[in-house]
């Protein structure tokens, strides 16, 4: 009887370890061997390593929650200006920093490395990590730079100090000569966080490779619950992104896929260099604004719903780097957004139509009834050299508590800095965009990666 029970629960055990073991293996980090291959997931997935509150309801509501903070968004990236001199400025007055950051990727920092899971940001250069000892971050996973043999500060009189946005300037007095003084720096971060941290270097572990020597902030104090809780990896055009601190690695090449949000699994990917990218890929040229250096502007020419163009004046999508006026692919906003006169022209054009009656929900101002999704007109978005037909699952948004369907896109902040139309990441699901900063273009493919 005894060796009957031991059995049966044996048998139970195996049962539970096996369907433990399946679960395990979704959520596996699937690197292969030799490449540069990233696994991007998004922070309401599944396999998500972050406790994140899971939708309980609605996707559409979800959707809604996450793109509240999109104007902020906006308002930072207009904001991004960089001054002919060098800005040091003091915790008070630092410059706000909105970004707003949905999908992650795993990384390891230090030698020997250590795990962490950071937000992609196309829009931000500088790294940062919350370190041991910080001061109300919310991850139980801090970086331990005194376990990293490979770990050193930076001194405030090198060039990457000032190159930091809110870093605090070298002491003028009082300093023994030879005598070296870490950088330190503070930024403001989704409106109601800020963070101060010391700039240090390391070495960045990323899928097969290893960057050396890597600047990223050091986070020893936060104020305020929009950190992201494991840090931010830079993929901006400026001197401090990933980009450029791998110099010869990658070649200035990257390129991601970004799973649906409601993806559960690692399906989606960061690839790094110009090997494995997509030969066949329709691609348009990068405009560059010295005055916001890190966003990655395209020349967005006319939009078109259905088979109408639609009557924008040029005004509206040129690209003037003065006034930071054009259109910026973005990975951290949510839904794309377009200024107020061409959003409006957009959404009038698409409402005719497909001729319902419309509703409003969250940010979302064209919701309708879908019953026959093969009458509802394609977008088109007509870049220089290259036409973008968004997929249906990238224009409309669904309800599932109701028979609701919205049109994903909306008008940019209604202030002095709407300037910017952002292509946004719910636009960008299941598409390989690919960005090569050495030859100036940017590529977008077709390619399923939930």
């Amino acid at each position: 009887m005894a060796t009957s029970f031991f059995f049966f629960f044996f048998f139970i055990f195996l049962i539970i370890s096996t369907r433990t073991l399946a679960y395990d293996d979704s959520c596996a980090f699937n690197s292969k061997k030799g490449n540069s291959d990233l696994s991007v997931i998004h922070i309401y997935g599944k396999c998500s390593p972050f406790n994140s509150p899971k939708p309980s309801s609605s996707w559409i509501n979800t959707v809604i929650n996450m793109a509240s903070k999109d104007p902020q968004r906006l308002s930072y990236l207009s904001s991004l200006v960089v001054s002919k001199k060098p800005t040091n400025v003091p915790i008070a007055s630092g410059q706000q920093l909105f970004n707003i950051g949905n999908y992650v990727v795993r990384v390891k920092m230090g030698t020997p490395g250590q795990q962490m899971y950071m937000v992609l940001d196309t829009s931000n250069d500088a790294a940062f990590v919350p370190c041991s000892g910080c001061v109300g971050c919310s991850s139980n996973t801090l970086f331990a730079p005194s376990t990293s043999t490979t770990y050193g500060s930076v001194d405030c009189s090198v060039p990457e100090c000032t190159q930091v946005r809110g870093s605090l300037s070298c002491p003028t007095t009082g300093s023994v000569v030879g005598s070296s003084t870490a950088c330190f720096f503070n930024q403001s971060y989704g409106g109601d966080s800020s963070f101060y941290a010391t700039l240090s270097r390391d070495s960045l572990g990323l899928a097969n490779d290893v960057v050396p020597n890597y600047a990223f902030g050091c986070i020893s104090s936060v104020s305020g619950t929009s950190i992201p809780p494991q840090g931010l990896l830079g993929l901006g055009r400026g001197s401090m992104s990933l980009m450029s601190q791998s110099g010869s690695l990658y070649s200035g090449v990257f390129s991601y896929c970004l799973p649906s949000f409601k993806s559960y699994y690692f399906s989606g990917s960061l690839k790094l260099g110009p090997v494995g990218q997509p030969k066949n890929i329709k691609t348009t040229p990068l405009l560059k604004n010295s005055r916001r250096p890190s966003l990655y502007y395209v020349n967005l020419t006319s939009v078109s719903v259905g088979r109408v163009p639609i009557p924008i004046a040029p005004e509206h999508l040129a690209f003037d780097p003065n006034t930071g006026a054009g259109t910026v692919i973005d990975s951290g906003t949510v839904i794309t957004r377009f200024v107020q006169p061409a959003y409006e022209a957009i959404r009038d054009e698409f409402r005719k139509q497909v001729n319902g009656t419309y509703s409003s929900l969250g940010a979302f101002d064209t919701c309708f009834v879908s019953q026959n999704e093969a009458m509802i007109p394609t977008i088109t978005l007509h870049f220089e050299r290259m036409d973008l037909k968004l997929p249906m699952e990238n224009t409309l948004i669904h309800s599932s508590a109701t028979p609701l369907a919205c049109l994903a896109i909306a008008s940019a902040p209604n202030n002095v800095n709407s300037v910017l139309n952002v292509i946004a990441n719910l636009q960008q699901q299941n598409l390989r965009i690919m960005f090569d900063t050495a030859n100036s273009r940017v590529g977008i493919a077709r390619e399923v990666c939930n």
